[in-house]
């Protein structure tokens, strides 16, 4: 996908979100998106954590193709190269990271929906996964509330993995971590 349907889109986007007199819907950016060609598909399996419930954007806006490129250092996303996946919003640092995700966005999305590895592996339960806490564990993303949890997790990340895969599914995906 060349930068200059992302612009497009992107342009799309704005329109729709400019022209309801901000009446637009999820369901009016979804279908922007579908249409520029930036909707990665899929359900979501599983709960997906956002700041707050109902909200949509993933992973705080950062950038999920750049925790496997360059430096491995993660950085934040810009609006205008979002990408929807599972219902969500992915925001990417450059239309190229937003084609790579697109093309594969199971390769670099966060397990367990960026929800805290530890805590869904440890105890089945939801807690926030901060962005700047993670490990890439064969190729997978994994995110954790902080970093003494996220040594606690290391400790037995295989076993806690293990776990986490069976306990995450069982979460609905209308579930959100609440305080």
């Amino acid at each position: 996908m060349k930068k200059s349907l992302f612009f497009a889109a992107a342009a799309s986007l704005a329109l729709v979100a400019c022209g309801g007199a901000g009446n637009t819907t999820a369901e009016d950016t979804e279908v922007a998106a579908e249409t520029a060609g930036l909707n990665a598909g899929g359900e979501a399996t599983g709960p997906i954590y956002t700041e707050n419930a109902g909200e949509t954007l993933a992973l705080s806006g950062y950038d999920a193709v750049s925790y496997f490129v360059g430096d491995g250092v993660p950085v934040e996303g810009a609006a205008e190269n979002t990408v929807l996946y599972q219902g969500y919003e992915y925001r990417f640092a450059s239309a190229e990271n937003a084609e790579k995700f697109s093309a594969d966005p199971a390769k670099y999305a966060p397990q367990y929906g960026g929800y805290c590895a530890w805590a869904i592996g440890a105890n089945d339960a939801l807690a926030p996964g901060n962005p700047n806490v993670y490990e890439i564990v064969n190729g997978k993303l994994y995110l954790n509330f902080n970093e003494q949890v996220q040594g606690n997790w290391q400790k037995d990340k295989e076993n806690f993995i293990t776990s986490a895969d069976e306990n995450y599914p069982k979460h609905d995906p209308s579930e959100h971590y609440a305080s």
